[in-house]
């Protein structure tokens, strides 16, 4: 069988002569990238586990030149290690470690370096650090030494760059747990005044366990008063990061002693902290003397409160203590707006004695507790002083702004009574304001406003004080006036102003005005024809038992103008149902001397009248009465005359008074207007009230002390 050849195929002309091919694959920009980017990532993690493994097996060790040169470089002080050096990531948190660390101190501190240490380790949480954060789990420090000064143009040692930066506050760092060892910290504020040294850790302490507490002691200066204080930290003994912390410290200075314990919310961390506070001592402006505040003296005192720091602000709440035989209640805030110290506090108190006033105004305080009012009064001269002469103490007060509200309950007084004591005191660059200052007092009110400027050279107090009607039964109960018989009210007013630093010299160079003045109404004393100053109706009715009916007041005025210190009557002009009281003279606040004359002149026929003039003379602290007067010595004298040329009948004729006082006006009266304005029931100026300059004259001239012939 033949088989015949196939016919050759025919290929297309311009036809390969190779087999087909497919068409090529396009790259994917995408898909390009995101293998670009796994390939970097990759190589960057592989990078950073590398290093990390490197820094692992070599714990960091030879980056120590590294270390020195960076840091030296950021802080611009001197960094050096000179011993072992450690720095490597524990899983992500950094481990660090250096013997013989030490960073250097600007040139203008005392001593060369700021930090050294025989030994630092620590735990660094990484991811607050990276989010400006600074914690660490645990530190471990043994032989430390800080040295933490302040200079008088407000730099320290802890602001790393610029030494002639100005200081920032310390910010620690938050440690949850520590051990710390043979350590030293000092620290020195010229602005405060404060140099303190505190050693912390336990010396003898051989082992490194975190857990445990880190005692500390120290001794130092504050304000010029030493003081030591003792406590420590006690750490959580827990797995818990960042626990609260447990906190003890016990100060004292002489008899002044501070107790505080409380919790941290970690070992270094104040703000939001929950502590006890306990202070006591024989006197509160010593503890206070440590702030640089003024304080007002007491008696023995003890006090607690809660006290916690927030927001820049030292908060003691609850407060709950006595100073002498008084309670105090409230709550204070301290704190530096603007860099100037300021004390914000609401106080209460449910019974105050008077004693524990006394300090208040300049009294001293050991001598009033010991001898109680009588130690208000001391010799000057050979004369008594009852007025303070304790002066204010200009540069503590220039040194702090306050806002204080106090108020009290019942105030103990043996003779007159006072309740609801409510006083804003104000103090705004040296300047001090007591206003309001008010209180309820027998039935009355008494409110007054006193301004104290010491901004000035010599300081400047005004005086505006007021009394509304009060019942004079109440306010005189202590003083033998029966209420009964007594309707009378009384009502005051004082306008005055003074210069000088204590009390005492600025009511012995003030100016201003005194008015005392009573509404009609009754008065009832054992003696009521002595009230009147009325002695031969007094012994009439003394021997027949009559002294039983009030004196009947119409009006009356006790009123004083005051010029450099001498308050003269101005006048004192008292109408009664039965007679007319005068008086001429005064007192002064310079000498604290009293030299009145009283006179009354009765409106009816008196058979029996020792109507003569009844001095009051002495000091404030000592005054004192002269009924015999030569005036009435000289009726007595005419009455014997009398009696021995012509008739026992005719020795009475020198004690009859016929009745010829002119009664008062009681508009001026009422009014509290001066001397001048006086008049009669019928409109004419009276003549009985003397002058103001006659009456200055009287009671401010010393050179002349018997000038009553008394």
């Amino acid at each position: 069988m033949v088989v015949e050849p196939h016919p050759p195929i025919e290929v297309p002309e311009g036809a390969s002569d190779s087999a087909p091919k497919p068409a090529p694959r396009r790259r994917d920009p995408a898909n390009w990238t995101l293998a670009a980017g796994f390939a970097v990532v990759a190589t960057v993690i592989g990078l950073v586990v590398l290093a990390w493994f490197v820094l692992y097996v070599t714990k960091g060790r030879f980056l120590k030149p590294t270390f020195e040169s960076v840091a030296s470089r950021m802080t611009e002080r001197q960094v050096k290690v000179a011993g072992d050096f450690q720095f490597y990531f524990d899983i992500i948190d950094a481990r660090f470690l250096a013997d013989g660390l030490t960073i250097s101190n600007p040139k203008w501190t005392t001593r060369p370096n700021f930090f050294e240490a025989r030994h630092i380790a620590a735990r660094i949480k990484t991811i607050p650090l990276v989010l400006g954060e600074r914690k660490a789990e645990w530190l471990v420090l043994d032989g430390g030494r800080v040295d933490a000064e302040w200079d008088a143009q407000k730099r320290n040692s802890w602001t790393f760059g610029d030494p002639n930066k100005k200081g920032e506050p310390f910010r620690w760092p938050t440690i949850a747990r520590a051990r710390v060892t043979d350590s030293e910290v000092r620290y020195i504020d010229p602005a405060l005044q404060l140099r303190t040294d505190v050693k912390v850790g336990d010396i003898a302490a051989g082992d490194t366990r975190i857990a445990g507490k880190v005692p500390f002691t120290g001794t130092g200066t504050l304000r010029g008063k030493p003081f030591t204080m003792e406590g420590a930290l006690l750490s959580p003994n827990s797995t818990v990061a960042f626990g609260r912390t447990q906190f003890t410290m016990n100060a004292r200075s002489g008899a002044t002693r501070l107790d505080l314990d409380g919790v941290l919310p970690a070992a270094t961390q104040i703000e939001g902290s929950d502590l006890n506070l306990k202070v006591r001592g024989p006197n509160i402006r010593l503890l206070f003397d440590f702030l640089g505040v003024a304080a007002p003296d007491t008696r023995a005192y003890w006090f607690t409160s809660k006290l916690t720091k927030a927001g820049g602000e030292w908060r003691f709440t609850r407060i709950n203590g006595r100073y002498g035989a008084s309670d105090l209640h409230g709550r204070m805030t301290i704190s530096l707006p603007n860099d100037r110290l300021f004390l914000d506090a609401v106080l209460d108190s449910n019974r105050v004695d008077i004693i524990d006033v006394g300090p208040f105004i300049g009294y001293e305080p050991e001598a009033l507790a010991a001898k109680g009012a009588q130690a208000a009064v001391a010799q000057t001269g050979g004369t008594p002083r009852i007025l303070p002469d304790a002066p204010l103490r200009i540069e503590s007060i220039r040194n702090f702004d306050a806002h204080i509200l106090y108020k009290v309950k019942d105030f103990r007084n043996p003779k007159f009574p006072i309740s609801n004591v409510d006083l804003t005191f104000d103090l705004n660059r040296s300047l001090m304001k007591l206003s309001p200052f008010s209180f309820e007092i027998a039935g009355g009110h008494l409110a007054s406003d006193i301004t104290i400027d010491a901004r000035v050279p010599a300081v400047v107090t005004d005086y505006d004080i007021r009394l509304s009607p009060t019942p004079m039964a109440k306010l005189f109960a202590g003083f033998g006036v029966h209420q009964a018989g007594t309707t009378g009210t009384i009502k005051a007013r004082i306008r005055m102003k003074g210069t000088g630093d204590t009390l005492r010299d600025s009511l012995a160079t003030s100016n201003g005005r005194i008015a005392i003045i009573l509404p009609r109404g009754t008065f009832w004393t054992q003696y009521i024809q002595l009230s009147e100053f009325d002695i031969g109706v007094f012994l009439q009715k003394l021997l027949q038992d009559k002294l039983k009916k009030p004196v009947q007041i119409n009006c009356g005025l006790l009123g004083f103008t005051v010029r450099d210190g001498v308050a003269a009557a101005d006048p004192i002009l008292i109408d009664t149902d039965k007679n007319v009281m005068t008086a001429k003279g005064g007192f002064s606040f310079k000498d604290e001397s009293l030299d009145m004359r009283f006179r009354a002149d009765s409106k009816k026929f008196s058979l029996f009248s020792g109507q003569s003039p009844v001095g009051i003379k002495g000091y404030f602290a000592q005054p004192g009465i002269n009924i015999i007067s030569p005036q009435l010595l000289a009726r007595g004298g005419a009455g014997l005359a009398l009696g021995a040329v012509a008739s026992p009948l005719a020795a009475v004729l020198a004690f009859v008074d016929v009745g010829d006082a002119k009664a008062a006006a009681c508009g001026p009266v009422l009014a509290g207007a001066q001397a001048s304005a006086m008049r009669t029931t019928k409109g004419k100026p009276r003549k009985d009230v003397g002058s103001a300059r006659e009456n200055r004259r009287q009671a401010g001239d010393r050179k002349q002390p018997d000038k009553l012939g008394m």
